[in-house]
């Protein structure tokens, strides 16, 4: 009994050890079944759904793309002439992975690149896919190097900017540097536009980089870039950089501008600086002449503002042309004087009478009246304050005190054009306005954006921003600046055969807080004065003449821009050559009598006799000096400014000047830049001067006769 329990004991531990052992190979068989099919589903996962996103990948891997620049888009001027194009240059690169030998190599480029052996080998084996080596060579180089034919050394195509016509408008194009980008100018405000998309060419490669053979190889070609037909013409803008860098060394200004726009439309016709650079070898030039200071920088305008004080108070019924004023030479606000830039000041005189003499006391009196708050409302409305929007980068702002931190003082100083700072954009886009029948545009450089094609991509239209004066406001103003040419302080800015109209400017430069002696000198006017087409801004920072006012040295420029741009539009003379433009006269011609000598009484019966008019100058018995010369031939009405006393400050003789360089000019040209530094002239022949003595830069007498040599 005893024994048969035993074998039932054993029995059960036996059957108990199988169940256990049964559950375990379960579990084992189980997780193994587990186990597969995770591994399954991670095959069908990389092998199937994955696939092709792996296979991408590993692609990419063996694929070792080098970049293929786009050709940036042609910037073209307003007439399809090319002013930046993008031509093809080759550039060397290497692929480290592949150079077998790099120190041997280094050596054989070096004196073909032009470079150090330590450069170039630290470059093949740098651990990179590609690098580059010399970016932008010469065609001979990308030549020799292709006959070397080195392992793991190519040459790729890409494209080089160009600039076909050297420093022409260099400020305003700007430049693009070696990897395709726009860095300054019109070339960074489109750069997305110009720059196109880039290429690849790819090949495929091992792990260690080395080409695989009957491997996989793709060109995606890049995708150019649009070109830009701009506002500027070549013509005008070659015109009005030539007057300018005769003019600058003429005065010897540490820089200068001539801006022209179409007053109607708003475009820009031209924007000329000096000092300049040329953009096809910026580097070697200093960035300051790269600067863009028609847009990018503010000075004190001058007189040059009065034709703002006088649009706002002819606009609000203060003045009108023949509203009389007194000048004793200065004008007290608060505890100031505020001085007339002619000592002992113009006397009686009427508001017409004043902008032709620019008076400041006048100007000073007006601001006063229109009172801060119109006065600030006429300067934003004709666009002196905010930015113009100009499709250009860095445009600064015009400067002036928050309404209520301007004084009277400052309100005063304001009104004749100091105290406070406006770009020459703004200043000539404020002209403008008035020529423009009042309606102030938006100022603009580019016309169209064009595709490969030549299809518009994009274009722009003339914006008009606000109407600031009434038509007949601008109407009257524009005949008043005419008058400023014909009887005023602009007279050296007449276009013979055209009425134009403008105003002087001459400024003093603020230095360590107070007003010093530099000056800028300047001059804006429009023409034909009758239908505006152009308007045209000349400045000249810091001249080192002994006459430094812009209706001397600016306006002479101005004179010669309008010139030879009214011939080139082909615009048909406004009057007779050869009779001057006469606003408020009958238009006949008179010569002008001699009253040099004479007294004042018989001086001024002189010229009445002959239907002129008499501005006197200075005190004394006899007169010493008058303008224009006699045997001048002007238009009746015309004023003739006598002088009297003073004779070692009016008269030419015994004093010196410097001979000025009339090659090229016309008699009348010549006579005039002559006459404007006291000169005589003696002419032999007809037609253009291509000779002169003395030679220009002789220092001479004043009142010395000049002999100019033409030909046809």
């Amino acid at each position: 009994m005893r024994s048969q329990t035993s074998f039932r004991r054993a029995q059960y531990r036996i059957d108990s050890s199988s169940v256990i052992i049964r559950k375990r190979v379960y579990m084992v068989l189980l997780v193994m079944a587990g186990l597969f099919l995770i591994l399954l589903g991670r095959l069908v996962w990389v092998q199937i759904v994955k696939a092709p996103h792996l296979k991408e990948l590993a692609l990419e891997q063996r694929m070792r793309p080098v970049p293929v620049d786009p050709k940036r888009g042609t910037i073209y001027d307003r007439c399809m002439r090319e002013l930046a194009v993008s031509i093809s240059a080759d550039s060397v690169y290497a692929i480290p992975a592949e150079v077998r030998e790099p120190a041997k190599t280094a050596k054989q480029l070096a004196p073909v690149l032009g470079m150090s052996e330590d450069e170039i080998l630290s470059r093949l084996t740098a651990r990179q896919q590609t690098v580059w080596l010399k970016r932008k060579a010469d065609h001979e180089v990308a030549l020799e190097i292709r006959r070397l034919s080195l392992p793991g050394i190519a040459v790729a195509e890409s494209g080089q900017r160009f600039y076909p016509k050297d420093t022409l408008a260099a400020q305003v194009i700007g430049i693009a540097g070696i990897d395709n980008q726009g860095l300054e100018g019109l070339e960074q405000y489109y750069d997305s536009e110009l720059k196109g998309v880039r290429g690849q060419i790819v090949a495929e490669r091992d792990a260690v980089g080395r080409e695989i053979p009957e491997g996989r190889h793709s060109y995606v070609p890049p995708a150019d870039g649009k070109s830009l037909i701009l506002t500027i013409d070549e013509v005008i803008q070659y015109i009005c950089e030539r007057e300018l860098e005769t003019a600058m060394a003429e005065t010897n200004s540490s820089r200068g501008l001539v801006l022209a726009i179409e007053p109607k439309t708003g475009e820009v016709l031209a924007m000329a600086m000096r000092p300049t650079f040329n953009p096809n070898s910026y580097g070697d030039y200093p960035g300051s002449r790269r600067r863009n200071f028609t847009v990018c920088d503010m000075l004190e305008p001058g007189s040059t503002f009065k034709v703002v004080t006088a649009a706002a108070a002819l606009e609000e019924g203060i003045v009108t042309a023949s509203t009389p004023f007194f000048d004793p030479g200065y004008v007290k606000v608060e505890d100031r004087i505020l001085r007339c830039h002619k000592a002992g000041g113009h006397g009686s005189e009427t508001f017409i009478e004043a902008l032709e003499n620019s008076c400041n006391p006048v100007f000073a009196t007006l601001a006063l009246k229109l009172g801060v708050e119109k006065f600030v409302q006429y300067a934003r409305g004709f666009g002196l304050v905010d930015k113009t929007g100009i499709d250009y980068p860095g445009e600064a702002t015009g400067m002036m005190h928050q309404m209520s931190k301007i004084g009277p003082v400052e309100l005063a100083t304001y009104g004749f054009g100091q105290g406070l700072s406006v770009t020459p954009l703004q200043l000539l886009n404020a002209l403008c306005a008035i020529a423009n029948g009042g309606a102030l545009m938006k100022p603009m450089l580019v016309r169209k954006i064009v595709n490969e094609a030549g299809e518009p991509v994009r274009e722009y239209v003339p914006t008009k921003v606000r109407q600031v004066i009434s038509a007949s406001t601008a109407s009257e103003l524009s005949r008043m600046l005419q008058s400023v040419i014909v009887n005023g302080s602009g007279q050296l800015a007449a276009v013979p055969g055209y009425a134009v109209a403008g105003k002087t400017g001459t400024a003093q430069k603020p230095e360590h807080g107070r007003y010093g002696e530099k000056r800028v000198a300047s001059f804006m006017g429009y023409g034909p004065a009758n239908d505006p087409r152009i308007a045209v801004l000349v400045i000249l920072d810091e001249p080192q003449t002994d006459v430094k006012y812009g209706g001397v040295i600016a306006a002479p420029v101005f004179r010669a821009v309008m010139q030879d741009v009214f011939r080139y539009m082909e615009l048909p003379p406004t009057y007779a050559v050869g009779t001057p433009q006469s606003p408020g006269g009958s238009g006949r011609t008179v010569t002008v009598p001699e009253i040099t000598g004479k007294s004042r009484a018989e001086a001024e019966a002189g010229l009445r006799g002959v239907g002129l008019l008499a501005r006197c100058e200075g005190n004394g018995d006899l007169v010493t000096n008058q303008v224009p010369k006699a045997g001048s031939q002007v238009s009746e009405g015309t004023t003739v400014i006598v002088y009297f006393g003073h004779e070692e400050l009016y008269n030419l003789e015994g004093a010196e000047a410097q001979v000025p360089d009339v090659i090229g000019k016309t008699l009348k040209e010549a006579a005039l830049i002559l006459g404007a530094r006291g000169l005589g002239v003696d002419p032999s022949g007809k037609g253009l001067v291509v000779g002169q003595s003395p030679a220009p830069g002789t220092y001479v007498k004043k009142g010395t006769a000049v002999t100019i040599y033409l030909e046809d």
